[in-house]
């Protein structure tokens, strides 16, 4: 079994046994037929998974981690807003006529603010840290800027990383205001994984721990039959997840530097409606 499925059932389980069932009308989420998207909701989750060992992929139902890989570098690499350098479909509900998603991830990450040590952005400043002060305590990153969040077609979910050196190994905590436990977590966990990877192998480092901080954690009312029915599958052994070895400058990766191997998994489950 695959730390990301032993950390997806758990979470699912607790949310469905010790929930609190969200139906106030107010909530902002919406059906595709305008009926409220009420949750089942746990607060303040944590979950852990030691690269070391093994990558957290999700076998009880195929993840896409190409897909995921190329959108998690399009926040961090190409540091865009527009779903236009995007290679799925995710972002569509969430982008106007031109394709923006408005001054929201990608965006934050390409702002440039002046050092003693130079210019940098928010992923330049990682990696150069990473390298020249890897000590440091103040390796982080946060898109949750409040002075464009009016103009954010979407505020952050993912939004934090804080990155920690230890004896060589990289370690990282990925903070989220808001988790879609069906939707978003299988994908995120395996994504900021792959980041975390990425960085650890320009940087001349091991990758470590990926602790995931999750705020609000649920499912939604519409998808609980899904999650129930999916965390009483089998779970396989975790797939071989491993980086092109000649990469050593991060904006050389691509989604095909990533190779997966051995992966086992469960059936698709059906299309489920997502809650915009």
């Amino acid at each position: 079994m695959s730390s990301a499925d032993t950390a997806f059932i758990r979470t699912c389980r607790d949310i469905l046994t010790r929930g609190t069932l969200v139906t106030d009308e107010k909530v902002r989420p919406k059906w595709e037929d305008g009926a409220p998207a009420y949750t089942k909701k746990l607060f303040g989750v944590i979950n852990r998974y030691d690269l070391s060992r093994e990558f957290p992929l999700l076998t009880l139902r195929p993840i896409n981690l190409r897909s995921a890989v190329d959108e998690v570098l399009w926040i961090w690499q190409k540091k865009s807003n527009n779903i236009r350098d995007l290679g799925s479909h995710i972002w569509d509900a969430w982008a106007d006529e031109n394709g923006s998603i408005g001054k929201a991830y990608g965006y934050q990450m390409g702002i440039r603010h002046q050092y003693k040590e130079g210019e940098f952005d928010m992923v330049d400043r990682v990696l150069y840290d990473l390298k020249h002060n890897p000590t440091s305590r103040r390796i982080m990153t946060n898109m949750y800027n409040f002075e464009d969040l009016h103009e954010m077609a979407l505020y952050p979910c993912a939004y934090s990383m804080t990155f920690n050196v230890t004896n060589g190994r990289l370690d990282a905590i990925l903070n989220q205001r808001s988790q879609d436990m069906l939707a978003a977590n299988a994908w995120n966990v395996a994504q900021y994984a792959v980041l975390v990877m990425m960085l650890a192998q320009v940087s001349g480092l091991h990758a470590g721990e990926l602790v995931h901080v999750i705020a609000d954690a649920h499912i939604y009312d519409r998808h609980i039959p899904i999650v129930e029915e999916l965390i009483e599958r089998t779970p396989f052994d975790a797939p071989t997840v491993t980086l092109d070895p000649g990469i050593d400058d991060f904006y050389r990766f691509t989604p095909d530097s990533v190779r997966v191997e051995h992966y086992r998994h469960g059936e698709k489950i059906p299309r489920f409606p997502v809650a915009v």
